[in-house]
């Protein structure tokens, strides 16, 4: 009897193993391939609406605030969330002067920008207008600037306007956008 057991014992493996082998393998099925993500562009910015009336009533510019420092000193930035700044407020303190600059889409706001446009920028604020020279950045995109010194009386009718400054410049759609604190923000870092 302890020989059959014996047996069984050292058959049985051999009798797994094998009945193991005999087993069919099924490949894993094939899922068919995905493409890979299609990744579109930010659709173009829609035209602004053209100015019309007091600038008091034109339509303020859809976007927000942002301001940030780095080594030049610090700046506000304003424009869509996700998207290149519409208007920039910067205080360069290596240089002493505060810039104000704003896109150079053209009168359309279309992607045809043109870096090497020069000419005049007009800001008002409800209690004053200041009439500028712009100048091309030379960067991409391209915008135009003109410069302020820190002391101009004018940037405190800026920061003191009632709600909105606009923003005309030759061979653009004028524009009106907020004002919020971080334009106060740039002004006292350029001043203190």
């Amino acid at each position: 009897m302890k020989l059959r057991f014996f047996g069984l014992a050292v058959c049985l493996p051999a009798m797994l193993a094998c009945a193991a082998c005999s087993v069919p393998i099924v490949p894993e099925p094939v899922r068919p391939s995905v493409p890979p993500a299609i990744v579109l562009p930010p659709p173009a910015r829609p035209p602004a609406p053209p100015a019309t009336g007091p600038w008091t009533d034109w339509p303020i510019t859809a976007g927000d605030w942002v301001y940030r420092t780095d080594d030049r000193g610090s700046v506000a930035l304003f424009g869509p969330i996700g998207r290149d700044a519409i208007v920039t407020f910067r205080c360069d303190r290596t240089q002493g002067k505060i810039y104000f600059s704003r896109a150079d889409y053209g009168a359309d706001y279309g992607a045809d920008y043109r870096s090497t446009r020069a000419g005049s920028m007009t800001i008002r604020a409800s209690s004053a207008l200041k009439t500028l020279n712009a100048k091309a950045t030379g960067g991409a995109p391209a915008y135009i600037a003109a410069e302020f010194n820190p002391a101009d009386t004018f940037l405190d009718a800026l920061i003191f306007t009632r709600g909105r400054i606009a923003v005309e410049a030759a061979g653009q759609n004028s524009i009106a956008i907020p004002v919020w604190a971080e334009i106060a923000k740039v002004v006292e870092d350029c001043r203190g």
